[in-house]
């Protein structure tokens, strides 16, 4: 049995590029939904309130994290 090593390592690169990615988007998502004045704003938000851009932001990171989700369930299943 051969073992294409140059192979298996793009995949392996690939892969893990793909769940930092991932994981990279859903943490911004969550830092946009957090709801914290961000530093240097001199805190003038109120506790627990949430901004346009944070909510925007938040929307787009877990659209693009949906969407590579789907894209590699699609890559599996076709």
């Amino acid at each position: 049995m051969h073992v294409d090593w140059a192979t298996l390592a793009a995949i392996a690169v690939v892969a893990a590029a793909a769940s930092v990615t991932v994981v990279l988007l859903v943490a911004f998502a969550v830092l946009g939904l957090s709801g914290s004045p961000a530093r240097g704003s001199g805190g003038d938000g109120a506790p627990g309130t949430r901004s346009a851009a944070g909510t925007a932001l938040a929307a787009l990171c877990l659209l693009a994290a949906g969407l590579l989700v789907c894209y590699g369930l699609y890559l599996i299943v076709a």
